[in-house]
């Protein structure tokens, strides 16, 4: 088990204490900023999981289907706590889970096949705007005003965008091998 991997893994560890903090009742300043740090930091292990592996040389398959993984969860995780909380709509999380249980599908099925698929820049691009929506979210219930509204607002949906996006085209570069699945 290689940096990367152990980083991917802490990003994993940290979310249930993620959940811990913003899910409490009542909700108040406190907590939703300790459920921010610690979704920054988990989001930091995803910027340096990459970065080491890369120029440690270290890429490995695990880290391939790792890291992704670990982001789908952190991310989940955050917009389920934000419908409770009812600061997302269903349709927003429908959307994001629908796209990240087909991705995982494809990953499963190419793994069988023996094929690993590595992040692309939509899928990379619709993670970033997916963490940089849920700071911005959890930041609006830290320090709630008009403009943090706007612009969690915006990255809600411009992430939803991405994701729907993303998915679209992950299934279409994947479309081969959908078809050649056993």
């Amino acid at each position: 088990m290689n940096i990367a991997n152990i980083l991917s893994f802490l990003r994993i560890i940290l979310v249930p204490f993620f959940i811990f903090f913003l899910n409490q009742t009542p909700l108040n300043k406190t907590n939703c900023l300790i459920s921010l740090l610690i979704f920054i930091l988990a989001s930091i292990t995803d910027f340096f999981d990459g970065f080491l592996a890369r120029k440690k040389n270290i890429v490995t398959n695990l880290g391939k289907f790792l890291d992704p993984l670990a982001d789908k969860i952190l991310t989940t995780a955050a917009y389920l706590c934000f419908l409770d909380l009812k600061l997302v709509s269903v349709y927003v999380v429908f959307i994001i889970l629908t796209r990240e249980f087909l991705v995982f599908l494809i990953r499963l099925i190419a793994s069988k096949e023996n094929v690993v698929i590595a992040a692309n820049f939509w899928g990379k691009l619709k993670t970033v705007t997916q963490i940089i929506s849920c700071i911005t979210t959890i930041l609006y219930l830290v320090v709630p005003n008009i403009y943090l509204f706007l612009t969690y607002k915006i990255f809600i949906y411009a992430s939803t965008f991405l994701t729907a996006l993303s998915g679209f085209l992950y299934i279409l570069e994947n479309k081969k091998l959908l078809k050649n699945s056993k």
